[in-house]
């Protein structure tokens, strides 16, 4: 059974946001750009806000470290751990660990990024957000993940037919 089959697989919970859109450019360049730190930056929040940093050792056990900013320069730094990466198909991350498996002071969701080729160059992407907690979930909901997630995926879509 290949990756991708598994990946097509991947149980949704009711701890869980999801994100799936038909992104219009290939797994290989969507994949680059989460992987990526300078691309990373281009793409990764929904403007009008930015990244500041973006530090990643892209591999399972790997950490990861992206400082957020807000339209006022208010930086919000957000630190992880790669659990799970297969090129071209899956990367799941989490910040339920800071580093080195070091427990982070208070874990909100785990990521779980689904590549799946839909022909014509095109890819079905998923963005799960899993949370620990349906308080969690709620909050993250509130706060605008539809929305927001939504808008990476455009700005990720619109990096990707560039590269």
């Amino acid at each position: 059974m290949s990756s991708t089959t598994t990946a097509a697989k991947e149980t949704i919970t009711d701890l869980d946001l999801v994100l799936k859109r038909v992104l219009n450019t290939s797994r290989e360049k969507i994949f680059k750009a989460w992987t990526t730190p300078e691309l990373m930056k281009q793409w990764f929040v929904p403007k009008p806000w930015t990244i500041a940093k973006v530090e990643t050792d892209v591999r399972a056990g790997g950490s990861s470290l992206i400082v957020m900013c807000d339209p006022e320069g208010n930086e919000y730094p957000n630190k992880g751990v790669y659990l799970e990466v297969v090129e071209n198909e899956k990367i799941v991350f989490t910040d339920a660990y800071t580093s080195a498996w070091i427990p982070s002071e208070k874990p909100f969701f785990t990521g779980i990024i689904l590549l799946e080729d839909a022909g014509d160059g095109k890819t079905n992407y998923t963005a799960i957000a899993r949370h620990w907690k349906a308080e969690d979930r709620e909050a993250h909901e509130k706060m605008g993940f539809h929305e927001g997630w939504g808008k990476c995926a455009e700005q990720l879509e619109e990096l990707c037919q560039t590269l």
